[in-house]
């Protein structure tokens, strides 16, 4: 009869959550509104304080490429100031378009810059 060696038996864990930062969890919301047609070539975070408040303060550069896509990005345009941003321990406070660029040729392409401030719920 041969001894076998056996390894001992851990306790399996479960796998850890990466909790999200505010700025994943911003642009997950952003994409929402986009109706999944956003392409974030740029998100600038800096923070933000002022005597009573402090946050973020958020650049997004937003692509939409193709006519469905610019549709999409046309009424991201038109809904962001007023949507209700759930986002967790954060206040989206304001929530603007800074420039918007069209391009035609040679496939529809609108490329939105949007300047979103975070504040931090006490």
């Amino acid at each position: 009869m041969s001894a076998e060696v056996f390894a001992p038996i851990r306790p399996h864990r479960p796998a850890r959550r990466i909790r999200k930062s505010a700025g994943e969890r911003l642009r997950d919301a952003v994409q929402k509104l986009a109706a999944g047609h956003a392409v974030f070539a740029q998100h600038d975070e800096a923070a933000w304080a002022s005597i009573t408040f402090s946050g973020t303060r958020h650049n997004l550069h937003i692509v939409f490429e193709g006519p469905e896509a610019v549709c999409a990005g046309e009424s991201f345009i038109a809904e962001l100031p007023d949507f209700e941003f759930s986002i967790p321990g954060q206040l989206v406070a304001d929530a603007a378009i800074a420039s918007v660029e069209h391009t035609l040729l040679p496939a529809p392409r609108m490329t939105v810059t949007a300047v979103l401030l975070l504040l931090e719920e006490s």
